[in-house]
């Protein structure tokens, strides 16, 4: 048997020993966001939400002492209303978010940036609406963006996917006796491993969030001009595509394009033009 064969079954071990299964999560909409995904039993959906629930109180808590907790009035209000539309359409790809407790706030940051953990807490910076300047319809790409990763609960499969990761590692570094290449073989592994699956991410979340801001009345094109927006602000500083977790900006223009096509027909059901 060689190395690369005793290795792999050591990590496949690994793998069956985390508890891996193949779930879908959402259901794939107009879109067709159909990948399986492989969740390690050992992180549960609700122990991952309940922590994310104690991170985001204590973020709040934090934003609010520093006096950058909905600091505009109109800003959170604007975020606010456009989210709490997006909202309503969460069930078209899972149903029992329609129950999350969803809540939405805005940090005062020069960051160009946006989140939303899991179980829906949703909190965009002041620095991506004061450098970007998105029309509502941009800001709705962004913000059903972020809650796409949710909804496909991309926090639980990279966690799974790391905690096996480490355990295959750990099983190899204690069989083999070569713990000194550890911290080499867990960077190939991120490579390998969590890289690809970071830019597929990226890439159902856009096309989600497309959807969703289409049957919530926003027109599904402005994805592409938000990305474009990006792209002009990051010039220069972007790296090539194959060394990203995200998508080049040609490639990202070209499947928004695509999906917004595909789901035009669900802005003008919503009232769009």
């Amino acid at each position: 048997m060689t190395r690369r064969v005793f290795a792999a079954g050591l990590i496949a071990a690994a793998v069956t020993l985390g508890g891996c299964a193949a779930v879908q999560t959402t259901d794939s909409g107009t879109v067709g966001v159909d990948r399986k995904q492989y969740m390690s039993g050992m992180v549960s959906e609700a122990a991952l939400q309940q922590e994310a629930n104690q991170q985001y109180t204590t973020l709040l808590a934090q934003a609010k002492a520093q006096g950058a907790l909905d600091r505009n009035a109109a800003q959170t209000k604007r975020v606010q209303a456009i989210s709490q539309r997006l909202i309503k359409q969460v069930g078209a790809f899972r149903p029992d978010a329609a129950n999350w407790n969803w809540d939405v706030h805005v940090l005062s940051s020069d960051e160009v940036n946006a989140w939303c953990m899991p179980g829906g807490k949703i909190a965009v910076y002041t620095g991506l609406i004061d450098k970007i300047k998105p029309t509502d319809a941009e800001l709705a790409a962004v913000i059903g963006h972020e809650m796409a990763h949710a909804l496909r609960e991309h926090a639980r499969e990279q966690v799974s996917q790391q905690m096996v990761t480490d355990m295959g590692l750990s099983v190899l570094s204690a069989v083999t006796g070569i713990g000194a290449t550890a911290d080499l073989g867990g960077a190939l592994s991120k490579v390998m491993f969590t890289l690809p699956n970071s830019r597929t991410h990226e890439t159902e979340a856009d096309r989600i969030g497309v959807e969703l801001a289409a049957r919530a009345g926003y027109d599904p094109r402005a994805a592409v001009t938000l990305w474009q927006k990006m792209g002009a602000l990051s010039a220069g500083s972007a790296p090539p595509e194959f060394l990203s977790t995200h998508p080049s900006a040609a490639s990202r223009s070209s499947d928004l394009t695509e999906a917004a096509n595909k789901v035009m027909p669900l802005y003008q059901k919503a009232g769009g033009k």
